[in-house]
């Protein structure tokens, strides 16, 4: 069985998966840190890679950037595969002074004013929810690993380049999100729906407060807490 997205069978994707956007990550943590990793997607260039990490089946599959994709990406996982979780590993800007370039967050929900719940199903909430269970064994494995976690709800936006000046006013003023990105409001949204699990770990890549920034090749490569983080959970 396979999907017009994914050409992988049913059995060769685990109930786990590790979700980054950007392909290259994905084969990076399938490299570095899988046993045995297999290719087992690769429509579009979205790499996935099924292997093992301490003896458990783990897939590693990147969503694509925005909510549409990874909205697409987790849909068909979490119905057609049989998934139970799926953790996205991403990065995210900073809104607050207090994260810092390669700081870890743990997203405890996702503020959106995207219409993606809207229409896939009529919710109207402007903020999704990670699921809680899982949260708290990324938590214990944070703690066991002795990596520091931020945690709180984050901004997810449909846009990346905005001309309006108060674009992000309500998500920072109002509900006191403390970084953004553009994909967990929907895969917490798909989770619920289907009755599934979702979480979403972070790694701050640059800043709207400070002028830091990381290169192409960090995004890629450097990001490894919150893989191991993302890992020790599984």
């Amino acid at each position: 069985m396979s999907t017009p997205h994914n050409s992988a069978e049913k059995g060769q994707i685990a109930k786990t998966v590790l979700m980054p956007g950007d392909p290259r990550r994905s084969r990076f943590i399938a490299e570095t840190f899988l046993e045995a990793p297999v290719l087992v997607n690769d429509v579009r260039g979205v790499q996935g890679y099924t292997g093992t990490w301490q003896g458990k089946p783990v897939t590693v599959m990147a969503s694509g950037m925005g909510m549409p994709s990874i909205g697409i990406y987790s849909y068909e996982l979490f119905k057609e595969y049989d998934v139970e979780n799926i953790i996205r590993v991403g990065t995210s800007g900073s809104y607050i002074p207090q994260l810092k370039i390669f700081d870890v967050v743990l997203a405890s929900g996702s503020y959106s004013d995207s219409s993606y719940a809207r229409v896939q199903n009529g919710d109207t909430a402007q903020i999704q929810y990670a699921s809680e269970s899982l949260n708290e064994k990324i938590r214990k494995s944070a703690e066991q690993q002795g990596i520091a976690l931020y945690e709180g709800i984050i901004h997810s936006s449909d846009v990346f380049y905005s001309e309006r000046e108060d674009y992000r006013k309500e998500a920072i003023e109002v509900q006191h999100c403390c970084c953004v990105e553009m994909e967990s409001f929907a895969l917490f949204h798909n989770a619920k729906v289907l009755g599934k699990n979702a979480a979403c770990l972070l790694t701050i890549s640059d800043s709207f407060v400070a002028p830091e920034i990381t290169t192409p090749e960090e995004r890629e490569k450097k990001f490894t807490d919150m893989m191991k983080i993302a890992l020790g959970a599984v």
